[in-house]
Protein backbone atom coordinates (compact mmCIF):
# COMPACT_ATOMS: atom_id res chain seq x y z
CA UNK A 1 0.00 0.00 0.00
CA UNK A 2 3.07 2.52 0.92
CA UNK A 3 4.58 1.37 -2.53
CA UNK A 4 1.62 2.06 -4.12
CA UNK A 5 0.68 5.56 -2.67
CA UNK A 6 4.37 6.35 -3.34
CA UNK A 7 3.69 5.54 -6.86
CA UNK A 8 0.44 7.45 -7.61
CA UNK A 9 2.77 10.40 -5.67
CA UNK A 10 5.08 10.48 -8.32
CA UNK A 11 2.78 10.27 -11.08
CA UNK A 12 0.76 12.91 -9.18
CA UNK A 13 4.21 14.93 -9.52
CA UNK A 14 5.51 14.20 -12.74
CA UNK A 15 2.24 15.11 -14.37
CA UNK A 16 2.33 18.75 -12.24
CA UNK A 17 5.54 18.95 -13.62
CA UNK A 18 4.94 18.17 -17.49
CA UNK A 19 1.84 20.66 -17.37
CA UNK A 20 3.47 23.32 -15.45
CA UNK A 21 6.91 23.99 -16.68
CA UNK A 22 9.30 25.55 -14.63
CA UNK A 23 9.64 29.46 -14.69
CA UNK A 24 12.33 29.32 -16.60
CA UNK A 25 11.20 26.93 -19.69
CA UNK A 26 7.81 29.26 -19.62
CA UNK A 27 8.80 32.47 -20.09
CA UNK A 28 10.55 33.67 -23.61
CA UNK A 29 12.52 36.70 -23.45
CA UNK A 30 11.47 38.84 -26.56
CA UNK A 31 13.89 41.36 -27.68
CA UNK A 32 12.55 45.08 -29.67
CA UNK A 33 14.48 47.69 -31.44
CA UNK A 34 12.87 50.68 -31.45
CA UNK A 35 14.08 53.22 -34.22
CA UNK A 36 12.42 56.70 -34.02
CA UNK A 37 13.64 59.68 -35.91
CA UNK A 38 12.75 62.16 -33.31
CA UNK A 39 14.48 62.96 -29.68
CA UNK A 40 13.63 61.02 -26.44
CA UNK A 41 10.97 61.51 -24.69
CA UNK A 42 11.57 64.25 -21.72
CA UNK A 43 10.18 63.70 -18.01
CA UNK A 44 7.11 65.47 -17.27
CA UNK A 45 6.55 65.77 -20.93
CA UNK A 46 3.70 63.99 -22.82
CA UNK A 47 4.64 61.73 -25.28
CA UNK A 48 2.02 60.37 -27.80
CA UNK A 49 4.59 57.02 -28.12
CA UNK A 50 3.95 56.73 -24.09
CA UNK A 51 0.52 54.81 -25.15
CA UNK A 52 2.64 52.06 -27.20
CA UNK A 53 4.28 51.07 -24.36
CA UNK A 54 1.53 50.92 -21.92
CA UNK A 55 -0.64 48.67 -24.31
CA UNK A 56 2.57 46.63 -24.25
CA UNK A 57 2.66 45.81 -20.99
CA UNK A 58 -1.09 45.46 -20.59
CA UNK A 59 -0.61 42.75 -23.46
CA UNK A 60 1.77 41.05 -21.58
CA UNK A 61 5.32 42.32 -22.59
CA UNK A 62 7.16 43.95 -19.31
CA UNK A 63 11.00 45.06 -20.07
CA UNK A 64 12.88 43.17 -16.86
CA UNK A 65 10.49 40.34 -16.96
CA UNK A 66 10.33 39.49 -20.46
CA UNK A 67 11.17 41.81 -22.62
CA UNK A 68 14.23 43.86 -23.41
CA UNK A 69 14.28 46.84 -25.86
CA UNK A 70 17.04 48.78 -27.28
CA UNK A 71 15.89 52.35 -28.36
CA UNK A 72 17.59 54.74 -30.93
CA UNK A 73 16.94 58.35 -31.23
CA UNK A 74 18.09 60.60 -33.88
CA UNK A 75 17.65 63.53 -32.31
CA UNK A 76 16.17 64.91 -35.54
CA UNK A 77 19.57 64.23 -37.33
CA UNK A 78 17.96 61.82 -40.07
CA UNK A 79 21.70 61.38 -41.10
CA UNK A 80 22.35 59.39 -38.72
CA UNK A 81 19.25 57.44 -38.93
CA UNK A 82 21.92 54.67 -41.06
CA UNK A 83 24.12 53.99 -38.50
CA UNK A 84 21.22 53.78 -35.47
CA UNK A 85 19.18 51.40 -38.05
CA UNK A 86 22.32 49.02 -38.04
CA UNK A 87 22.61 49.40 -34.15
CA UNK A 88 19.53 47.55 -33.67
CA UNK A 89 19.92 45.07 -36.41
CA UNK A 90 22.98 43.54 -35.35
CA UNK A 91 21.10 43.59 -31.49
CA UNK A 92 19.09 40.67 -33.49
CA UNK A 93 15.88 41.81 -32.26
CA UNK A 94 12.33 39.80 -32.73
CA UNK A 95 11.03 42.33 -34.19
CA UNK A 96 11.74 46.27 -34.62
CA UNK A 97 8.79 49.31 -34.17
CA UNK A 98 9.77 52.48 -36.23
CA UNK A 99 8.37 55.83 -35.54
CA UNK A 100 8.43 58.42 -38.16
CA UNK A 101 8.73 58.19 -42.29
CA UNK A 102 12.57 58.57 -42.36
CA UNK A 103 13.04 56.10 -39.37
CA UNK A 104 10.37 53.50 -41.18
CA UNK A 105 12.25 53.96 -44.76
CA UNK A 106 15.86 53.54 -43.38
CA UNK A 107 15.04 50.36 -41.30
CA UNK A 108 13.37 48.77 -44.50
CA UNK A 109 16.18 49.25 -46.77
CA UNK A 110 18.42 47.66 -43.90
CA UNK A 111 16.85 44.76 -43.07
CA UNK A 112 14.37 42.09 -45.49
CA UNK A 113 13.99 39.80 -42.82
CA UNK A 114 13.32 41.40 -39.26
CA UNK A 115 9.90 42.44 -39.09
CA UNK A 116 9.19 45.44 -38.87
CA UNK A 117 6.15 47.67 -37.70
CA UNK A 118 5.53 51.04 -38.25
CA UNK A 119 4.34 52.97 -35.07
CA UNK A 120 3.78 56.09 -37.47
CA UNK A 121 3.90 57.31 -40.74
CA UNK A 122 2.10 59.89 -43.41
CA UNK A 123 1.59 57.54 -46.45
CA UNK A 124 3.93 54.78 -46.97
CA UNK A 125 2.83 53.37 -50.40
CA UNK A 126 3.86 57.25 -52.12
CA UNK A 127 6.74 57.43 -50.05
CA UNK A 128 8.21 53.69 -51.17
CA UNK A 129 8.09 51.70 -48.18
CA UNK A 130 5.52 49.21 -48.81
CA UNK A 131 3.82 48.28 -51.85
CA UNK A 132 0.08 48.79 -50.81
CA UNK A 133 -2.24 49.46 -48.00
CA UNK A 134 -4.11 46.32 -48.32
CA UNK A 135 -1.19 43.77 -48.88
CA UNK A 136 1.94 45.26 -47.88
CA UNK A 137 4.45 42.62 -48.85
CA UNK A 138 7.84 42.04 -47.37
CA UNK A 139 8.41 42.71 -43.35
CA UNK A 140 6.90 45.65 -43.01
CA UNK A 141 3.18 46.83 -41.79
CA UNK A 142 1.81 48.74 -39.26
CA UNK A 143 -0.20 52.55 -38.93
CA UNK A 144 -0.41 55.08 -41.47
CA UNK A 145 -2.06 58.61 -41.21
CA UNK A 146 -5.48 58.28 -43.03
CA UNK A 147 -6.07 60.18 -47.04
CA UNK A 148 -3.29 62.53 -45.85
CA UNK A 149 -4.24 65.33 -48.29
CA UNK A 150 -7.43 65.31 -47.88
CA UNK A 151 -6.74 66.07 -44.15
CA UNK A 152 -4.56 69.12 -44.67
CA UNK A 153 -7.40 70.41 -46.55
CA UNK A 154 -9.89 70.25 -43.95
CA UNK A 155 -6.95 71.91 -41.23
CA UNK A 156 -7.10 74.43 -43.83
CA UNK A 157 -10.71 74.69 -44.24
CA UNK A 158 -11.21 74.80 -40.28
CA UNK A 159 -8.65 77.74 -40.05
CA UNK A 160 -10.62 79.61 -42.99
CA UNK A 161 -13.45 79.53 -40.89
CA UNK A 162 -11.97 80.83 -37.84
CA UNK A 163 -10.18 83.74 -39.45
CA UNK A 164 -12.52 84.36 -42.72
CA UNK A 165 -10.22 87.17 -43.84
CA UNK A 166 -7.11 84.73 -43.61
CA UNK A 167 -5.00 85.21 -46.72
CA UNK A 168 -1.68 84.35 -46.41
CA UNK A 169 -0.44 81.25 -43.68
CA UNK A 170 2.64 80.08 -42.45
CA UNK A 171 3.66 76.61 -43.23
CA UNK A 172 6.40 74.36 -41.07
CA UNK A 173 6.45 71.12 -42.36
CA UNK A 174 8.69 68.21 -40.39
CA UNK A 175 12.51 69.26 -40.37
CA UNK A 176 14.95 67.11 -42.38
CA UNK A 177 12.42 64.66 -43.76
CA UNK A 178 13.03 65.20 -47.32
CA UNK A 179 10.65 61.94 -48.75
CA UNK A 180 7.75 63.00 -46.40
CA UNK A 181 7.67 66.22 -47.16
CA UNK A 182 7.94 66.24 -51.22
CA UNK A 183 4.78 64.41 -50.41
CA UNK A 184 3.22 67.21 -47.19
CA UNK A 185 4.57 70.01 -48.79
CA UNK A 186 2.78 69.30 -52.48
CA UNK A 187 -0.36 68.56 -50.46
CA UNK A 188 -0.62 71.56 -48.37
CA UNK A 189 0.69 73.59 -51.65
CA UNK A 190 -2.67 72.49 -53.22
CA UNK A 191 -4.85 72.14 -49.87
CA UNK A 192 -4.10 76.24 -49.97
CA UNK A 193 -4.65 76.76 -53.24
CA UNK A 194 -7.83 75.41 -53.16
CA UNK A 195 -9.10 77.23 -50.28
CA UNK A 196 -7.72 81.23 -51.83
CA UNK A 197 -4.22 81.11 -49.48
CA UNK A 198 -0.94 82.11 -49.84
CA UNK A 199 0.94 79.21 -48.43
CA UNK A 200 4.84 80.66 -46.95
CA UNK A 201 7.28 77.35 -45.84
CA UNK A 202 9.69 77.67 -43.24
CA UNK A 203 11.84 75.41 -42.12
CA UNK A 204 12.68 75.20 -38.29
CA UNK A 205 15.49 72.70 -37.74
CA UNK A 206 16.29 72.89 -33.74
CA UNK A 207 14.03 74.69 -30.80
CA UNK A 208 16.10 77.77 -30.61
CA UNK A 209 15.16 78.71 -34.46
CA UNK A 210 12.02 79.08 -33.67
CA UNK A 211 12.36 82.45 -32.33
CA UNK A 212 13.97 83.31 -35.56
CA UNK A 213 10.77 81.66 -37.83
CA UNK A 214 8.05 83.56 -36.00
CA UNK A 215 10.17 87.06 -36.84
CA UNK A 216 10.34 86.05 -40.23
CA UNK A 217 6.69 84.90 -40.41
CA UNK A 218 5.93 88.15 -38.82
CA UNK A 219 8.23 89.65 -41.25
CA UNK A 220 6.67 87.96 -44.47
CA UNK A 221 2.99 89.07 -42.69
CA UNK A 222 1.79 85.70 -42.61
CA UNK A 223 -1.38 85.66 -40.78
CA UNK A 224 -2.26 82.15 -39.57
CA UNK A 225 0.10 79.13 -38.73
CA UNK A 226 0.04 75.36 -39.77
CA UNK A 227 2.66 73.42 -37.96
CA UNK A 228 2.28 70.01 -39.00
CA UNK A 229 3.06 66.06 -36.57
CA UNK A 230 6.17 65.79 -35.63
CA UNK A 231 8.06 64.10 -32.50
CA UNK A 232 10.36 66.87 -32.04
CA UNK A 233 7.99 69.90 -32.40
CA UNK A 234 5.47 67.86 -30.23
CA UNK A 235 7.94 67.76 -27.63
CA UNK A 236 8.18 71.69 -27.88
CA UNK A 237 4.58 72.23 -27.96
CA UNK A 238 4.74 74.33 -24.95
CA UNK A 239 7.92 76.96 -26.62
CA UNK A 240 6.02 76.77 -30.25
CA UNK A 241 2.39 78.14 -28.17
CA UNK A 242 3.87 80.82 -25.81
CA UNK A 243 6.09 82.30 -29.68
CA UNK A 244 3.08 81.61 -31.11
CA UNK A 245 0.91 84.03 -28.41
CA UNK A 246 3.53 86.53 -28.16
CA UNK A 247 3.49 87.17 -31.93
CA UNK A 248 -0.75 87.30 -31.76
CA UNK A 249 -0.42 84.60 -34.26
CA UNK A 250 -3.53 81.79 -34.70
CA UNK A 251 -2.13 77.94 -34.75
CA UNK A 252 -3.53 74.49 -36.17
CA UNK A 253 -1.20 71.44 -35.96
CA UNK A 254 -1.88 68.16 -36.09
CA UNK A 255 -1.70 66.76 -32.95
CA UNK A 256 -3.98 67.72 -30.24
CA UNK A 257 -0.86 68.04 -27.46
CA UNK A 258 0.23 71.48 -29.17
CA UNK A 259 -3.64 72.51 -28.10
CA UNK A 260 -3.06 71.23 -24.98
CA UNK A 261 0.25 73.40 -24.38
CA UNK A 262 -1.68 76.48 -25.40
CA UNK A 263 -1.59 75.93 -29.43
CA UNK A 264 -5.09 77.66 -30.66
CA UNK A 265 -6.23 74.44 -32.70
CA UNK A 266 -5.54 70.95 -33.89
CA UNK A 267 -7.03 68.65 -36.56
CA UNK A 268 -5.98 65.40 -36.65
CA UNK A 269 -5.97 61.46 -35.49
CA UNK A 270 -5.82 60.90 -31.07
CA UNK A 271 -1.87 59.70 -31.54
CA UNK A 272 -2.12 57.75 -28.09
CA UNK A 273 -4.62 55.85 -29.56
CA UNK A 274 -2.83 55.21 -32.82
CA UNK A 275 0.45 54.33 -30.89
CA UNK A 276 -1.93 51.96 -28.48
CA UNK A 277 -2.86 50.03 -31.58
CA UNK A 278 0.39 49.74 -32.91
CA UNK A 279 0.91 48.42 -29.60
CA UNK A 280 -1.59 45.30 -30.78
CA UNK A 281 0.14 44.95 -34.23
CA UNK A 282 3.83 43.89 -32.63
CA UNK A 283 1.79 41.62 -30.55
CA UNK A 284 0.46 39.94 -33.49
CA UNK A 285 3.18 39.87 -35.19
CA UNK A 286 5.46 38.10 -32.08
CA UNK A 287 2.85 35.37 -31.93
CA UNK A 288 3.74 34.62 -35.76
CA UNK A 289 1.62 36.69 -37.74
CA UNK A 290 3.23 37.55 -41.18
CA UNK A 291 3.86 41.24 -41.40
CA UNK A 292 3.39 40.57 -45.55
CA UNK A 293 -0.15 39.56 -45.17
CA UNK A 294 -1.08 42.31 -42.55
CA UNK A 295 -2.56 45.66 -43.79
CA UNK A 296 -1.34 48.93 -43.34
CA UNK A 297 -4.10 50.17 -40.72
CA UNK A 298 -5.54 53.62 -41.80
CA UNK A 299 -7.30 54.98 -38.20
CA UNK A 300 -10.46 56.87 -39.62
CA UNK A 301 -11.39 58.75 -36.76
CA UNK A 302 -10.02 62.51 -36.72
CA UNK A 303 -10.69 65.05 -33.88
CA UNK A 304 -10.95 68.69 -33.73
CA UNK A 305 -9.34 70.41 -30.50
CA UNK A 306 -9.73 73.63 -29.49
CA UNK A 307 -8.67 75.57 -27.05
CA UNK A 308 -10.67 78.58 -26.23
CA UNK A 309 -8.76 80.39 -23.62
CA UNK A 310 -5.96 80.84 -26.51
CA UNK A 311 -8.88 82.07 -28.42
CA UNK A 312 -9.75 84.79 -26.00
CA UNK A 313 -6.45 85.86 -25.94
CA UNK A 314 -6.09 86.21 -29.27
CA UNK A 315 -9.78 87.97 -30.10
CA UNK A 316 -10.97 85.38 -32.25
CA UNK A 317 -14.88 84.66 -31.40
CA UNK A 318 -14.87 81.10 -32.67
CA UNK A 319 -17.80 80.45 -34.69
CA UNK A 320 -20.74 77.68 -33.99
CA UNK A 321 -19.69 76.26 -37.42
CA UNK A 322 -16.06 75.08 -36.17
CA UNK A 323 -16.81 74.58 -32.25
CA UNK A 324 -19.98 72.22 -33.62
CA UNK A 325 -18.40 68.68 -32.82
CA UNK A 326 -14.94 69.93 -31.03
CA UNK A 327 -13.57 68.77 -28.24
CA UNK A 328 -12.73 72.03 -26.08
CA UNK A 329 -9.63 72.32 -23.91
CA UNK A 330 -9.45 75.56 -21.35
CA UNK A 331 -6.01 75.24 -20.59
CA UNK A 332 -3.25 77.34 -21.72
Amino acid sequence: MVRRRRFVGWAVAGALAASFPTRAQQRKIWRIGFLSAGSPPVPGVPDPADALWQRLRELGYVEGVNLVVEKRFADGRFERLSALAAEIVRFNPDLIITRATPANAVARSLTTTIPIVMASSQDPIREGVVASASRPGGNVTGMMFAHASSTVGKRMQILKEAIPRLTRIAFVPGANMPVANSVTVNDTEEAAKANGLELQTYWVQEASNWADAFAAMVKGKAEALFVTESPSYIRHARHIADLALAHRMPSMFGAREHVEAGGLMSYGLNLPAVFSRAAELVDKVLRGANPADMPIEQPMKYELVVNLRTAKALGIAMPKAVLLGAEIVESS
